[in-house]
């Protein structure tokens, strides 16, 4: 069998890319879904999602990973990794992407859309300073303080409730005369205290100087103009002004409409044979997760029949999937025991690393008397307990970033890792991450790629200041820590600004993930690891 051809590749792993992989998975096709940023898409950022079918109410996150698993445990397999490139012009397809190449017979686009920027003078000035696109992520950092909201659907309706819980006050600037998402969604928010609404209102401007100071708004009816201004503080804008459509990949290969969205017919088939497209990259009038599961699963539906087709024209059949079991390590591998700090899957996830790590590793603890040195210690504990691959040692310390969890080789040589509060929430998957890339042989990266991060000729010092619910940080971690595990010159401390208020002061951090290479200015934005070599390149 070849090892790398699929029926179908799905990419984007959102709610219809892990439909689709359900569907096909089950149906005993092999399908590959592949993810270039977070499995589960823009719903993960979502806190609560109280509208899908059957769940009642249920964070993103926790809605998508069951997606996630269900379809894993039907046989579909996933891949993190970004797709640079197709060739589409045979009976198999290749799916090019920074892991290696894939073939397959059918394609399901799924690759959603990403926020859109409204335009107004200081908006990419003060990203990261002020101007923010995630409630989720950067919510707390506005607590306390004023925030204005620019827009009128669904998102600015909902994460306007959700930033009362944060800020002292929300507006929300609104260009129409009303909002545009469903009436029961604007009433809740019309009707909270904490919240004014302005119609037919845009801004014009803001300005400051290392954060906000300044807004200027106008209306467009009476062309009145108001300043809001804060010369002793500082507010923020969230901006949710709908999406652009992510077609960049396909779009010299399947026809897209004006507005740049894939156009299918009423099966999800796009303008070429064997190709489909599903949820918010496609058409439509409401961009849902349960019309975009429908999708997913009425386009996995449609390429069954395509495939059984395309196996017996080629006479090349990929295997059937089988149901996934997880992977053990030579000892019978833990599970979770009652007031265990590690849920089943998470145990499940490490024993699969832990069976993998080419060498030992010791975590190096730095504790004082806080409360949260004490719950570092029994994280750490616990997380020795599960392997022999890993020790603890512990020691008292005093002095700024403790506590600390410095990750060395059997030796006791530093990796060059280093997390600073206690990794769990989305860091839990990249610290994880982190101790395979020490340990070896660490994640597929390309050969190119490994050669510019063992190239790198400069000492690099890289500070990266995170929040335990920000969907975006890990993939900036887990980049940075991949850089340091191939380069003894590169050195990542990971902060949980949560526990480290003083580095959110000194950098006026107002957006996660933050950044600071080499004591330069704070730079702000997940980043893959070629974009971060680009930038250490050029420190």
């Amino acid at each position: 069998m070849n090892e790398k051809l699929y029926d179908v590749i799905v990419i984007g792993a959102g709610p219809a890319g892990l439909t689709a992989g359900i569907y096909l998975a089950r149906a005993r096709y092999r399908v590959l879904v592949i993810e270039k940023e977070t499995f589960g898409g823009q719903i993960t950022i979502t806190s609560e999602v109280v509208n899908y079918p059957g769940l009642g109410k249920i964070s993103g996150r926790e809605l998508t990973e069951q997606m996630r698993r269900q379809g894993e445990g039907f046989g579909a397999e996933f891949l993190a990794a970004e797709v640079t490139g197709l060739d589409v012009s045979g009976d198999i397809r290749k799916v090019k992407t920074d892991k290696g190449e894939y073939e397959c017979f059918g394609l399901i686009i799924a690759t959603g859309a990403h926020p859109r920027m409204v335009g107004f003078t200081g908006e990419k000035e003060f990203r990261g300073h002020g101007v923010a696109y995630c409630a989720t992520c950067d919510g707390e950092f506005f607590t306390g303080k004023e925030v204005f909201v620019v827009g009128g659907g669904f998102a600015a309706a909902e994460e306007s409730v959700f930033l009362t819980k944060y800020a002292s006050h929300v507006t929300i600037l609104i260009r129409g005369e009303d909002f545009t998402c469903a009436k029961a969604t604007a009433d809740e928010t019309k009707a909270n205290p904490n919240i004014s609404v302005l119609y037919n209102t845009t801004v014009e401007s803001v300005e400051g100087d290392s954060v906000l100071r300044k807004i200027t708004y106008v209306n467009s009816v009476t062309g009145e103009k108001t300043v809001f201004e804060t010369p002793d503080d500082t507010f923020g804008v969230f901006v949710f002004a709908g999406y652009a459509p992510s077609t960049e990949l396909v779009k010299d290969i399947v026809e897209l409409n004006e507005a740049g969205y894939i156009v299918t017919d009423k099966q999800q088939k796009t303008s070429v044979d064997g190709i489909y497209a599903a949820g918010d990259v496609c058409i439509k009038n409401l961009r849902q997760v349960v019309t975009a599961t429908g999708d997913g699963a009425l386009a996995a539906t449609e390429l069954e029949k395509y495939c059984a087709v395309m196996q017996k024209k080629t006479g090349r059949k990929p295997e059937a999937p089988v149901s996934v079991k997880k992977e053990e390590t030579a000892a019978s591998p833990k599970t979770q025991e009652d007031g265990a700090l590690f849920t089943s899957d998470m145990i499940a996830q490490l024993n699969t690393v832990f069976g993998r790590m080419a060498s030992k590793l010791v975590l190096r603890l730095y504790l004082d008397d806080r409360s949260v040195s004490k719950e570092l210690e029994a994280y750490a504990e616990e997380l020795v307990s599960l392997t022999d691959k890993l020790s603890v040692i512990k020691e008292k310390s005093e002095g700024e970033g403790i506590p600390c969890v410095r990750v060395c080789r059997e030796d006791g040589s530093e990796v060059g890792m280093a997390f600073h509060g206690v990794p769990g929430g989305h860091e839990f998957t990249s610290f994880v991450l982190g101790l395979y890339n020490a340990a070896g042989p660490g994640q597929p990266i390309a050969d190119e790629t490994k050669q510019r991060a063992e190239g790198l000729g400069k000492n690099i010092v890289m500070k990266v200041m995170v929040s335990l619910t920000c969907t975006m940080c890990p993939e900036l971690v887990t980049a940075a820590e991949r850089i340091a595990s191939l380069n003894e010159g590169v050195k990542v401390d990971v902060y949980d600004l949560n526990h480290f208020p003083e580095l959110k002061d000194k950098y006026n951090v107002m957006s996660v993930p933050c950044y600071v290479i080499n004591d330069s200015a704070p730079m702000f934005g997940k980043k893959k690891i070629e974009e971060l070599l680009d930038i250490m390149e050029n420190i």
